[in-house]
């Protein structure tokens, strides 16, 4: 972009102000230079290459398997505190240790497997990283079919779904989340895991839906996930793969309803909404960020600042290493800087 290693390296937080200034520093190009900078990610560019390097050629194990389970419990632990850069980093070992638990051929060491690669999808779409999030999507779906277990597949759908979507190929994805709707509705949903994986992908689907301008689909596969998410419990076990509650799907409905426009819709929402009816702090603050978005499409930059406020306080993480979340910081930044809340924003969002 043309800047001076110092001064972004100033500009990062990671060094003192340089003792001169960038000529011509009003000018529109450069605020947008600027905004380019505080919207970039801070992923360690190491951490992607670890996992790149492991997607590519898994390394050899580490821990022996059982060793390797609380491995894996404790990435998922991380991931749901907000720990993203944590869990980039320990992801290699964890995807090792998973295929060396998997070599005796067993349906549960393929499950376990899939798993893993369904929780580096989900740090991957979280950092927008999503070229390397599609492989592992692809190993997840893979893996969960040697499994032969119809939730570990739901799974792998879904977070393929995801990956698609974010690329642009949402009738794709569409298709696929809605077959493994299917599937699951097929096992006769005599469980809550299976009700609870059904309503997850009713709700994937709906939020597809909204992100390809499909108004009514969208609207009816929300309402069809809270009428299957009503029977389970307000709090999920510890452990299941599909950890939704009638609030997690109302949570949803705010991200349909902000997917569509509807802005006042996901606020109205989502204000009947507190965080402590969310399990784990990434939810938690993802609810924030959700709110915030709604905010921002509404054209309210104090109450979407004090939602990213919210959001940081919770979990930095989905400020700092989100890029969506970023662009958001950096437009208030360029557009507001004057509203309370925005310097702290961008100093939060400049942490490494």
């Amino acid at each position: 972009m043309g800047v001076p290693n110092e001064v972004l390296s100033a500009a990062l937080g990671l060094s003192e102000s340089p003792a001169y200034t960038v000529a011509g520093s009003r000018d529109e190009e450069d605020l947008m230079r600027r905004r380019s900078v505080l919207a970039a990610g801070l992923v360690a560019p190491q951490l992607l290459a670890g996992v790149d390097d492991a997607l590519a050629a898994v390394p050899a194990p580490t821990a022996e398997p059982v060793a390797f389970r609380a491995q894996m419990f404790r990435a998922r632990s991380m991931f749901d505190a907000g720990r993203y850069t944590q869990v980039l980093d320990g992801l290699p070992a964890v995807l090792a240790g998973a295929h060396q638990a998997a070599r005796p051929g067993s349906a549960t060491g393929f499950g376990r497997l899939s798993t893993c690669y369904s929780l580096a999808v989900d740090v991957l779409t979280k950092i927008e990283s999503y070229d390397q999030a599609r492989v592992a999507a692809d190993r997840a779906t893979v893996y969960a079919d040697l499994s032969g277990s119809v939730i570990a597949a739901a799974e792998a759908a879904r977070q393929t779904a995801i990956v698609l979507r974010h690329q642009g190929r949402s009738r794709a994805a569409q298709k696929l989340v809605t077959n493994a709707a299917v599937s699951v509705e097929a096992t006769g949903l005599a469980t809550d895991a299976q009700r609870a994986a059904y309503a997850q992908m009713l709700c994937t689907t709906a939020y597809t839906a909204a992100q390809s301008g499909n108004r009514a689909e969208a609207l009816t596969l929300i309402r069809e996930a809270a009428a299957a998410a009503r029977v389970l419990p307000a709090v999920a076990p510890q452990g299941r793969v599909f950890p939704v509650t009638p609030s997690s799907v109302d949570a949803y409905a705010v991200g349909v309803h902000w997917a569509l426009g509807d802005s006042g819709a996901a606020l109205d929402i989502g204000n009947r909404l507190v965080p402590q009816q969310f399990a784990t702090v990434e939810r938690q603050g993802r609810f924030h960020t959700d709110m915030a978005r709604a905010w921002w499409q509404w054209g309210r930059p104090e109450q979407t600042a004090a939602a990213l406020m919210d959001a940081a306080r919770v979990s930095p993480a989905e400020l700092r290493d989100r890029p969506a979340i970023r662009r958001i910081v950096a437009d208030l930044r360029h557009k507001h800087q004057h509203v309370v809340g925005v310097r702290e924003l961008v100093r939060l969002t400049a942490a490494h």
